[in-house]
């Protein structure tokens, strides 16, 4: 599997020292675009803390793994798309045999995933484009890899980031729902919501934000209930309030194995 790409540096006595402030909600002064900069960059630093392990849940070893796991995760879970994909990679080594597969056989080894016709055309599709364009390689720009079958603007930024290094914005559900919530953008287009960011964070860390922003949605700020009682982000919040204040009903809200960490995090 790919490792993440390297974290921050975590300074201000790593963030953690001061416990998530036990504050009333209350509407915010308009916001200076330098002070939401600022505001957002600030969040980013404490989510290194908080995760400082984040990466990409979707097991893989090459370009074009990841590139299968993620046309798979679509309407499924990343734990389902690792259960199913040892066996699919087994069996489609490269991307000729994507381009060659009996399509019933293949339907059969991704139906857990959902959708599952549906994604066998996109995986034969992206098979038969690759051998025919790229010498089955899948290529390394967001231009020609948005051109491919299954791949749209987010698929390309997860393999950009994760697969050839190159920063990239993943603009999933869990990430444009925080980046909203926190008032970084008022934006529901994806691809603006992914240029309002990139003009916010640092070319170098959008690969890692994505990360931290969708690890902490999964764990802490939750759709409809955020455990905003034992979250690190609370000061720099304006949703603080949306979920439970108290921290021990919020700490409950908490998932996911950085659980006990998390909670260590803000005194708990």
């Amino acid at each position: 599997m790919s490792g993440p790409a390297p974290a921050v540096e975590a300074t201000d006595a790593q963030l953690a020292a001061v416990p998530a402030p036990k504050r009333k909600s209350r509407p915010r002064q308009a916001e200076t675009q330098l002070g939401r900069t600022r505001r957002a960059r600030r969040m980013n630093r404490t989510l290194a803390v908080a995760f400082p392990d984040a990466h990409c849940e979707l097991d893989f070893t090459t370009p074009l793994e990841l590139a299968v796991a993620t046309i798979l995760s679509a309407q499924c879970t990343d734990e389902r798309v690792n259960l199913t994909t040892p066996a699919v990679f087994a069996k489609y080594p490269d991307a000729r045999a994507y381009a060659e597969a009996n399509r019933a056989e293949l339907e059969e080894y991704i139906r857990p995933t959902g959708f599952f016709r549906n994604k066998t055309s996109a995986l034969i599709g992206l098979g038969q484009a690759l051998v025919e364009r790229f010498d089955g390689e899948l290529p390394h720009t967001l231009d020609e890899l948005v051109q491919l079958p299954g791949i749209g603007r987010k698929t390309a930024n997860v393999i950009l980031g994760n697969a050839f290094g190159v920063p990239g914005i993943t603009v999933d559900t869990h990430f444009g729902r925080l980046v909203r919530r926190w008032a970084w953008t008022t934006e529901e287009d994806p691809v603006k919501v992914e240029h309002a960011i990139g003009e916010l964070i640092e070319r170098k860390e959008w690969t890692m934000l994505s990360h931290r922003v969708i690890f902490h949605g999964r764990r802490v700020c939750h759709s409809r209930k955020p455990a905003c009682g034992v979250c690190l982000l609370a000061k720099d919040c304006p949703s603080f309030g949306v979920g439970p204040t108290d921290p021990e009903t919020a700490a409950k809200l908490v998932k996911g194995p950085e659980a006990e960490h998390l909670l260590e995090l803000v005194g708990r």
